[in-house]
Formats: structure tokens, sequence, C-alpha cells
């Protein structure tokens, strides 16, 4: 399959575990009735992006009334979904953690945010995601009935050393799920996914929380969909939006052929060494 329908779900989350998951499910099933192939949902779509409420709302994953939830419409409607993030909480530890599910309602990748958002920028935004959360240590790239794809989250869109080992790896399509602020947002966010969908030569596609400026934490928005020209095919704006995008995974080869930037890369010279 070369062609995807892609739904971005930008829903407004809410210090409401059960209404935040209520109006997921409400997306995902306007999303089906679309004929969507994979539906993505914000980091943190379950959980305020506050450190207090990371503690408060963090599930485990074995029992989790949020995962099984989306499991069960994965199953129902036959999606991929990639459910954005939520706190998964193991032992003594809290994990920024994204999971994906198959047709079949099985989870069959998760990835745990490896680089953690520990911020202060003068005059804008101070936040530690370290002062609770623990940082992953694994890159993710799953098999899908679209070839393969590659997990991120927010900040570690930042990082081109992990979009370039997830595309070594066969990743055609790189998610991250994310929550850019009214600081970052503005300043880096268009810029940081044109980058990655540019530098590999992939679809780039990220999906945020819709603004809510009764939070103490106000997202930017934005949710994103990039070509592997480096083009914007779709960006929403700030308000909660579902948005369904198809993207074409031929134009990839197309554009690897006109332009051999994986190709003449000179790993005689350097490469990405994985531990």
């Amino acid at each position: 399959m070369s062609k995807i329908k892609i739904a971005l779900c930008q829903m407004n989350v809410i210090d409401n575990k059960q209404k935040n998951i209520s109006k997921a499910i409400s997306m995902i099933n306007e999303a089906a009735s679309h004929n969507s192939d994979f539906v993505v949902l914000p980091e943190m779509f379950n959980c305020p992006y506050s450190n207090d409420k990371f503690v408060e709302y963090a599930e485990n994953e074995k029992t989790s009334f949020t995962l099984d939830s989306i499991s069960k419409l994965a199953k129902k409607h036959q999606i991929h979904i990639l459910a954005g993030s939520i706190p998964e909480k193991e032992d003594s530890n809290i994990y920024n953690t994204s999971y994906l599910f198959d047709k079949k309602g099985n989870i069959i990748a998760k990835h745990r945010k490896m680089h953690l958002f520990d911020v202060d920028v003068e005059g804008g935004i101070y936040f530690k995601e370290s002062d609770t959360l623990t940082p992953g240590n694994k890159f993710t790239v799953c098999e899908t009935d679209f070839g393969k794809i590659g997990i991120g989250i927010c900040y570690d869109v930042r990082f081109p050393q992990l979009a370039q080992i997830n595309v070594g790896k066969g990743a055609n399509i790189l998610f991250y799920p994310g929550a850019f602020n009214m600081t970052t947002g503005p300043a880096h966010w268009e810029l940081l996914f044109r980058s990655r969908a540019l530098d590999n030569q992939v679809f780039c596609v990220g999906v945020a929380p819709a603004l809510n400026e009764d939070a103490s934490y106000h997202s930017y928005g934005h949710s994103i969909v990039v070509n592997p020209w480096g083009e914007v095919i779709c960006q929403l704006g700030q308000k909660e939006e579902l948005k369904i995008v198809e993207i074409n995974l031929d134009e990839i080869k197309k554009v690897r052929n006109e332009i051999p930037v994986l190709k003449n890369r000179r790993n005689d010279l350097y490469e990405i060494i994985e531990k």
C-alpha cells in the first residue's frame, strides 16, 4: 500500500482523564468513519502537560484503562493507532511513552521519550521533565502494513541522530507526537519537522494537543505533515481539529532518485554508531 490516510487528532486536553479519553475515542471514531488507515493522537493526550499531573495520571501498561480503550478501538475499526503518549509507570519510574496498536488491537511498538525536555528560555519557557520523568534508551522502528515507521516524542525531534538511525533501520515515516509551547512552537516547530523530513527524505508527522488557555502549559498546536521534499502539505492552527491527510509513499523513491542524499553520504568519513 503506497497511499495512506493519516488522521491527525489535535484534541483539547483538560484536567480530567475520563473526558480526555472520551474525546480521543470520539475523534478516532470520526477518523474511522472517513476510512483513515492510521490515527495519531498527541503527546500526553490523557493528561495535562505538568509534572504533578504526570505523577497523578500515571498508569501501568498492564492495567492501563487508557491503553485498553485505544486497543478496543483499533480492533473494532481495524486501523493502526499511535496513542500519542501517556505517563507510563513501571516500578518507581514514570516514562513519557507512546504506544502503537495494530488492526487487531495489539501493541506492536512502544517508545519511551529519549530526550527529556529540560529547558530554561529567558523570558519564555521553563520546564524540567527530569524532575518527574525517566528517559527511555531504545530506538523505535516498527513494521506495519504500510512499511516501517519510526517513533519519537516531541523534544526527540530536535536530535537529527535519532531520525537518521530510525531511517537507517528502514523507517519511511517519522512520527513525533509532541506538545511544543508558545515560545518554542512559533520559532522551531515547522522548521524542525521540515528539517527532519528533508535530511532523511521521508515523511515527517507531528501531532500536538490544541491550545488550552486555561492550562498551566500552553500547547502551540499546529499538527503537521511534511513530505520528503521538505514541503509542508498540512499544518493546522491552534484550535481542536481532526484532519485527515493522504500521503503517497512513492514520493520517497522519487525524491531519493532525484537528489540521492542518502546514497551520497560519506560513510567512509563519518557515521553514527548505535550502541
